[in-house]
This record gives structure tokens, C-alpha cells and sequence, in this order.
């Protein structure tokens, strides 16, 4: 599974093979090359086959190999979100209806339908931002209410309703978005609510579930008095230009004094572009305003008393900022339910969606809320992160690459050990099967890896705790782990396991568990794996590669000084670890002694001046064409004890090798980095003697 670019090639010259970018783009790339005219060019990121003087030629190019020029998709500005909502206004007129906007082009087969309900301002353009991504895996439809339309919270519930009746009718197996802000969240809770049978998935941007009546009537009383022309009066002979002393005073006055507390945490944010200020009168004449918040009053009435009944799922996106709209208690409320899970945006404001660097698809992504049939099935389902999305998850491990320096070695069909991944083979299924170091800290870097010099995604087998946590449990938030589900991580399972292969997968599976990534004290490098396992005969099914790895590094990088056996002893600890364990899935009830020891905890580690993290991809172990052969249980085990063999050959190779490499520490490491700058590859152990 991977993401290839076909890019125009111009052959120049006979000079030297080297290429330069004349596109920044990382969608497609248009190429000089300079080439060797005898033999064909074989890159990490380009691989030209056959060429010819001034000829041109298609290439594939890995666009997770140049995060350096990844950017975000180009989006509509806030500027176009007004300009597009002046054009509305301005032919305005009829009940409120759907429209598709034009932009989302062509999307993904079936597709599930999402419906999008506007906040206060009701323009149905408030994923504007969003739509192009959107429209790549949604059928996406904006219900828009015109500015003179005065329709009443229950019929426009109504309309949803037959909206999404209508939809299951024709797509049963498909579940319905609904995306709401404020106004909109409130009624997409009350048709989840009324309509338990429909499988619907909730995304609500800051809902609004009740209303501060003290402040409403201190509002609607300050607008019924003012004369029905002043805002457009102000908005035609003042401008509230940027920087006019009028605007800074109207700022001042939105920032200062408590009377204005509503004002400011809901047009705050749009009177900061106060140049779109005509726009912002024609969406919100002084009667329009007024129903709409007596809209938002009825609608957030109503989502409170029901919305203790809602099973929909839901994913609550709140911001930091301005929140006076969000009631704290009701979001507890929301949270308790058991389908729903509350991400929070501390550095954005009310009109979250409109903001820079929110990006919709990439949140639905990483709490793996995507899917496209009943249930979420994590291998038809998963989308590749876009190049940009793997930039930031590069940068996120920016720091632990620098400090760890980490060695990738792979064996070639010769048996030669190579610096570099080009011992794996392209195609899959391949099955990895290695040691976790401690916290399994080794899987960001080979997951990184994979992508960036082979364009491959290494789907790892996870505990299931980094997808399900169980209300009120003391397990970690599910954000801690959006990274590796952005990657593509998986829940371990037989079934997740055997259609991974099916696919043709390259797959990651570490057989110790979490009793090997929570081992104790001078346990590094110890397997601990379950007698028998079926993961032979079940990649014999599909012919699978099974490749053997090791890693090592973990005891260059941490002292352990307080490990399971020590917080046993401590009875606050004792607690809190049997109550986290009780809430997760324990995968090996089956066995005894050490290995059945799955309890959950943290270790107590303090770093040391860091050392080197190493990885070894020993020999592919071949079952293409031996399915009947290991179907025998006998034959099967003896494969099974050959792979963890290898495991073990290949980590006791590093623990020898790294002996010998004077870039072990950091400090020498550093001293390479300021010689030879910070993206030169820092040289290792001698491998010619292996």
C-alpha cells in the first residue's frame, strides 16, 4: 500500500546522476535529470528505468521523501468564506435547503453521505475551509437557512429528519455524517436523539446545549432599542477599515467592559476582519439577529433535554478560547456517554472550522472516526496520511531522531547487510516479526523509515487500549496515541491479522506483548514470547515473507529505577495499577506464569546522555507455496522457533557490533552534525566483516 506521483522527466545532459526540482508541488513533480548514460538511475526517492537524450519519460517519485517542501492543500480563505456569503445574501430568499458545494469534486467509492449544519451565522459555508479535502471521501451537503427565513427549531429538525430518513433509506449499510456548530450541534442532537435505529456519526464543533438567560435578555433587550438602520449606517459611512479610530474603539470597547462579554466571544472573531463588515449586516439585519438567537436559545433547550438518550456516535471538537456559548457541564454530560469522545483545541476560538490549521479530515483520521459501512474496519477503511500530514509526523519525532541517531540495516538476497531498507522486499504481504524495546519506543522511527526511504506503510499490530478506552477509566486520553493511528496502526486481533495479509500488507507483530515492552529490571532484550503461536500457518495462507528484526538502543537512552516488582510494593501505586489493567483487554489469558503478566503501568525511568538506537531486518523466511506443508502444527512450531531465533541472532549482532561504532554517543555525534552539517548521515560500524 503506498502512494506513488508519475512525474515528466527531461533528460538533459549525460553529466552525473543528479536531479533538481523545478515544482515544489508534492503532488507531482516536473524533473531535470542528469543521468549515466550506460546504466539506469536507482534512487531512494526516484527509480528511472529506461531514458534517451532529449526524451522524456515517466518516473515514480516517493512524496514521503520530501516533507521538505510538503505544504498544506491550498484552502478558501476566511476572505472567500465572506465573498461566497455576500453572493448568497445577496439572491437570498425561499426555506431553508441542502446544497452540495461545487468544489468537493470527484470522491472515493461509497462514499458516506455528510451533512453539514451551519451555526448562527446559517450561510451553510462554514466548512468552506474544509470542502475540498471533505469531498474526497463525503458526499457532502450544506443546509443553508436564508437570511428573511423564520423557521422554527422542531420543523427544522424535522427537515434534517427526512433528510436522513431518506438517505438510510437508500444506503442502509452506510452510516450519516452530521457536522453542527453551535445552533447547528444543537439540532443534529436532537435528530440523533428522536432517531436511535439510524446509524448516525456525530461531529459537533462547539455545541451550544444551553443558554445563559441573563445574558441573552441583557442582549435582546439592547437590540430591540436600537433604530433598525444604525449597523448598516455604520458599516456604509464608517467602513470599520483596519486601524480606523472607530474600529480600535469598538475593539476596545469588546475586550474591556463585562456588559459586552457575548458580543465578543461571538462576532469577535469576524469583527477582526472588520473591512467585511457590510457583509457581516447583510447576514445579520437586526430582526435576523434576533431570531437567531432565540433559534439558538429554542434548539440548545431542546439538545439539553434529550441529550442524555443520544447513542450516536460523537466526536465533540472544543475550543480554548471565547467559550462563553459551551456549558461545562452539559460537555461532561456528553462525554459520559458511552459513545463519544471530546477533543479539545486550546489555542482556537469560537468559529473553529474557519481557522487556520484546522484541519477536519485530519482529526476525523486520527481518532479513526472514518468509516464507510456499519462497523469501522480498520484495514479497508484507513486513509494514507498526505504528505503534509507525515511532515508533521515527522517533526513530532524530530527531536528523538536527532538525540537517537537510528541505524536501519537490512540483509540482500546475496545475505550482504546493507545501511538502508533496500533488503525489504516492495511487495507484499511481508510480516515483521521483532522485540520491543522498553514502551516500544522503537515503533515511530521504523514506521517513519519505511515511508520515507521506501514508500511503504507498515501497518503495526497494537494493544487495543490505543483504540477503546472505557468510560471513567484512568487509562490515558485516545489523543496520546493519534499518531500512531495516523500511521496506520491496528488493533491486534486474529481477524485484523488475517485480513492485513489478505490485502497484501506489509504488517508489523511483536509476539512479547506488553510484557516485553513493560519488562523490568535487566530484563532489555529478554523475549518473552507465548510458546505456540499461529502467525506461521496463518502467513503461510498467503505466502507471506516473515522477515526476523532486532533492535536495540533502549539501555543507552534510560536507567529503569522503578520497574513493576518495586510499584507492587507501594500500595498507592499497587491500586492504581490493577484498576488500569482491570479497564484495558488483557490478550493473554491464556497463558501462565510470566507471560499471562499483562498489567499496565508506567515505568520509572531517568534518561542517561543518550546512546544509539539500532534495527537489523535479517533474511526473509519464505512460505510461498509451503501452505500444506504448515498447516502441520509440528512443522509449523519448528518454523516458529526459527523465527525467534533470528530475533535473537539479530539483536545479539547489534549488541556486538554497536561495540565498535565511535558514533555510539551523542557527543561525537554532535561533534559530525557541526562538521558536516545537521542532514548529513552519520557514519556507523563497519560492516564489511559481517
Amino acid at each position: 500500500m503506498a502512494i506513488t506521483t508519475t512525474v515528466t522527466v527531461r533528460i538533459t545532459d549525460e553529466i552525473s546522476p543528479t536531479f533538481f526540482f523545478s515544482s515544489a508541488s508534492t503532488r507531482a513533480y516536473n524533473l531535470d535529470i542528469c543521468y549515466w548514460k550506460s546504466n539506469p538511475i536507482a534512487y531512494d526517492r526516484l527509480t528511472i528505468r529506461r531514458f534517451g537524450i532529449g526524451g522524456k519519460l515517466n518516473a515514480t517519485v516517493n512524496p514521503y521523501s520530501y516533507t521538505e517542501v510538503a505544504r498544506p492543500e491550498e484552502r478558501k480563505s476566511l476572505t472567500d468564506f465572506f465573498v461566497e456569503a455576500g453572493d448568497f445574501v445577496g439572491s437570498d430568499g425561499g426555506p431553508p435547503r441542502w446544497f452540495s458545494p461545487l468544489e468537493c469534486g470527484k470522491r472515493a467509492p461509497e462514499s458516506p453521505l455528510l451533512l453539514y449544519l451551519p451555526g448562527i451565522d446559517g450561510t451553510g459555508l462554514g466548512l468552506i475551509r474544509q470542502h475540498k479535502r471533505l469531498g474526497e471521501i463525503f458526499d457532502i451537503w450544506c443546509l443553508h437557512f436564508p437570511v428573511s427565513d423564520r423557521t422554527p427549531a422542531r420543523d427544522l429538525v424535522k427537515l434534517i429528519e427526512k433528510t436522513v430518513r431518506s438517505e438510510h433509506y437508500r444506503f442502509p449499510n452506510r452510516p450519516i455524517y452530521i457536522v453542527g456548530e453551535s445552533v447547528g450541534a444543537s439540532l443534529a442532537l436532537v435528530v440523533a436523539a428522536s432517531n436511535p435505529d439510524i446509524d448516525l456519526v456525530l461531529i459537533l464543533a462547539n455545541p451550544v446545549t444551553r443558554f445563559n438567560n441573563f445574558i441573552l435578555q441583557s442582549l435582546l433587550g439592547f437590540l430591540e432599542i436600537l433604530p433598525d438602520g444604525v449597523p448598516s449606517l455604520i458599516a456604509e459611512n464608517f467602513g470599520f477599515n483596519q486601524g480606523s479610530p472607530l474600529t480600535e474603539m469598538f475593539e476596545t470597547m469588546l475586550n474591556e467592559t463585562d456588559a459586552a462579554q457575548m458580543a465578543r466571544g461571538l462576532l469577535g472573531e469576524l469583527f477582526a476582519t472588520s473591512s467585511n463588515l457590510p457583509t457581516l449586516v447583510r447576514i445579520f439585519p437586526k430582526d435576523t439577529l434576533l431570531w437567531k438567537l432565540q433559534l439558538l436559545k429554542s434548539a440548545s433547550a431542546c439538545a439539553n433535554s434529550q441529550m442524555d438518550t443520544v447513542n450516536a456516535q460523537t466526536l465533540i471538537l472544543l475550543s480554548g478560547r471565547d467559550q462563553w456559548l459551551v456549558n461545562k457541564e452539559d460537555i461532561e454530560r456528553l462525554r459520559a456517554l458511552a459513545r463519544c469522545e471530546v477533543r479539545e483545541f486550546e489555542n482556537n476560538g469560537q468559529f473553529l472550522l474557519l481557522e487556520d490549521g484546522v484541519d477536519l479530515v485530519s482529526i476525523i483520521k486520527r481518532a479513526y472516526y472514518y468509516r464507510r459501512g456499519k462497523s469501522l474496519d480498520y484495514i479497508s477503511d484507513y486513509i494514507l496520511p498526505t504528505p503534509f500530514e507525515f511532515k508533521e509526523y515527522e517533526e513530532s519525532q524530530r527531536l528523538v531522531t536527532a538525540v537517537t541517531s537510528p541505524v536501519f540495516l537490512s540483509t540482500l538476497n546475496n545475505g550482504a547487510v546493507v545501511r538502508s531498507l533496500a533488503g525489504l522486499p516492495s511487495e507484499g504481504p511481508v510480516l515483521y516479526v521483532g522485540n520491543h524495546m522498553l514502551l516500544g519506543m522503537e515503533l515511530h522511527a521504523i514506521a517513519l523509515q519505511f515511508l520515507k526511504e521506501r514508500n511503504i506503510l507498515l501497518r503495526g499490530l497494537a494493544h487495543p487500549l490505543m483504540f477503546t478506552k472505557k468510560k471513567g477509566s484512568k487509562l490515558p486520553d485516545m489523543q496520546l496515541y493519534d499518531l500512531f493511528r495516523i500511521i496506520g496502526a491496528v488493533p491486534v486481533s486474529g481477524m485484523n491479522f488475517y485480513k492485513l495479509l489478505r490485502s497484501n500488507a506489509h504488517v508489523a507483530l511483536y509476539p512479547g506483548g506488553v510484557r516485553e515492552a513493560l519488562h523490568r529490571k535487566g530484563e532489555e532484550y529478554k523475549l518473552f514470547w507465548p510458546e505456540h503461536s499461529e502467525f506461521v500457518r496463518i502467513a503461510s495462507k498467503f505466502g507471506a515473507k516473515i522477515i526476523p528484526f532486532g533492535v536495540v538502543g533502549e539501555d543507552d537512552l534510560f536507567e529503569m529505577v522503578l520497574d513493576y516488582n518495586d510499584q507492587l510494593k507501594i500500595p498507592f501505586l499497587k491500586n492504581l495499577i490493577g484498576e488500569i489493567t482491570q479497564d484495558s483487554v488483557n490478550l493473554r489469558n491464556d497463558e501462565e506464569g510470566e507471560l499471562g503478566k499483562q498489567d499496565l503501568h508506567v515505568p520509572g525511568i531517568v534518561p542517561k546522555i543518550p546512546g544509539r538506537f539500532y534495527v537489523y531486518f535479517g533474511k526473509p523466511i519464505e512460505t510461498e507455496g509451503r501452505e500444506k506443508e504448515l498447516s502441520d502444527k509440528e512443522i509449523a512450531q519448528e518454523v516458529y522457533l526459527q523465527v525467534k531465533s533470528e530475533v535473537e541472532k539479530c539483536m545479539t549482532y547489534l549488541k556486538i557490533k554497536r561495540e565498535t561504532d565511535p558514533y555510539r554517543n551523542i557527543l561525537p555525534r554532535s561533534l559530525y552534525y557541526l562538521l558536516h552539517g545537521f542532514s548529513s548521515q552519520i557514519p556507523t560500524f563497519d560492516l564489511r566483516d559481517h
